[in-house]
């Protein structure tokens, strides 16, 4: 359970979504909350996605920020799914990272 705070006040608890749902609408924060322990952060670092970071497109979905980056949206979405059998591999990263027309 992630802890937030809204700006009315007060503590509200938000349940990670799971895992096995990544898909394109999935956003960036979404992501975020899936994968605590960094690795999608991790991964968006890999990309060059300041997203984790800087938040200016915190509510982003995941393809809509592939093709901000120049990314391949079915690469990006494919090495974000892969999070959760331990990878992306390199081939994958390389593919997410690779920018496209």
């Amino acid at each position: 359970m992630i802890r937030t705070y809204s700006a009315a006040g007060g503590a509200t608890a938000i349940t990670a979504p799971e895992h096995g749902d990544i898909r394109g609408s999935t956003t960036i924060v979404e992501l975020l909350r899936m994968f605590p322990n960094g690795e999608a952060a991790r991964l968006m670092s890999e990309l060059h996605w300041a997203c984790a970071h800087c938040g200016g497109a915190f509510h982003e979905p995941l393809t809509m920020a592939a093709k901000r980056h120049a990314n391949d949206p079915r690469a990006v979405l494919e090495a974000f799914r892969a999070l959760d059998r331990g990878g992306p591999s390199d081939e994958q990263v390389e593919a997410a990272a690779r920018k496209v027309a």
